[in-house]
């Protein structure tokens, strides 16, 4: 039977050669304790960055989730950094061990990537959507419906790499950036939206429906 190779996000080749390099050099000079370690964290690194395929189903008006995780936030909220209206909120809560890359949750076209500095509180505290880093997207559907996914920095999440551009076309399921080692994604959909999760649920990038676009 063959074998499949795990998929890597390349953002993640540096940290993997890197670590892996001091594996092998603690292995030559036989420090075996050491080496053990950093074989331990070796593979923490490999698996963080991994990239699974997805298979992203074709649902009517579905929203699809952005990242792996779990849901903390079901409401409908106003939040006026990203739209005057009311909005369908969800959250999504990423911990080290789920897979970070995150995905386009309904296809459209890219209106506006807004990135802000901020602080790293924990992800899934109360206060990380208002006072931590994040890079905001916002995607007008082929319907003129708007939909903001904002990828925020945690404790121990420092790095947020989005690759997307005002103007770009996105496409349902496709991959688009990653949050390094731990953070959140909320989600904002028109009000009308019908949510499909509740807190608690585990959710996966690409494949599970998190909403109905209203």
């Amino acid at each position: 039977m063959k074998q499949e190779k795990i998929p890597i996000a390349a953002e993640g080749y540096p940290f993997i050669a890197y670590s892996a390099l001091l594996t092998i050099l603690s292995a030559l000079l036989g420090y075996p304790l050491i080496t053990f370690v950093l074989l331990a964290v070796t593979t923490f690194v490999l698996m963080f960055f991994r990239d699974p395929e997805r298979t992203t189903p074709h649902i009517d008006r579905g929203v699809i989730s952005p990242a792996d995780g779990k849901i903390i936030f079901v409401e409908t909220i106003r939040d006026v950094r990203f739209g005057a209206d009311e909005q369908l909120k969800i959250s999504i809560f990423m911990n080290v061990f789920d897979v970070h890359v995150n995905r386009i949750p309904f296809s459209g076209k890219v209106d506006k990537v807004h990135h802000v500095p901020g602080s790293f509180l924990a992800a899934d505290s109360e206060k990380a959507h208002l006072n931590n880093e994040y890079c905001a997207v916002r995607i007008i559907t082929s319907d003129r419906r708007e939909i903001t996914m904002v990828q925020i920095a945690g404790l121990i999440a420092r790095r947020i790499i989005c690759r997307l551009e005002a103007g770009d076309p996105v496409t349902r399921g496709e991959r688009f950036g990653l949050i390094r080692f731990g953070s959140r994604v909320d989600l904002y959909l028109p009000r009308q939206s019908n949510p499909a999760v509740q807190v608690g649920d585990k959710v996966i990038a690409g494949e599970t429906l998190l909403a109905y676009l209203g």
